[in-house]
């Protein structure tokens, strides 16, 4: 796992098959590798997942908060 204290980096995905990146810190991006392993799914299927919740929201974080609030609220 990457040092905790290291400035954002952009990282590719892919979501619904139209690519775009995204700013994370990689401790993040090691956490959401993780929470797709534990649920069995490709990390880009989880992003997918995150980014139509997030826009469901009522106030629509952009992409990285989004991932990052995902994270801490569904730490096990």
């Amino acid at each position: 796992m990457a040092p905790p204290y290291h400035p954002p980096r952009k990282y590719s995905v892919r979501i619904e098959g139209h690519r775009t990146s995204i700013s994370l810190e990689p401790l993040f991006w090691d956490m959401l590798g993780e929470a797709a392993r534990a649920e069995g799914i490709a990390r880009n299927a989880l992003v997918a997942r995150i980014d139509a919740e997030r826009i469901r929201a009522t106030t629509s974080p952009g992409l990285a908060s989004a991932i990052r609030v995902w994270l801490v609220a569904n730490r096990t």
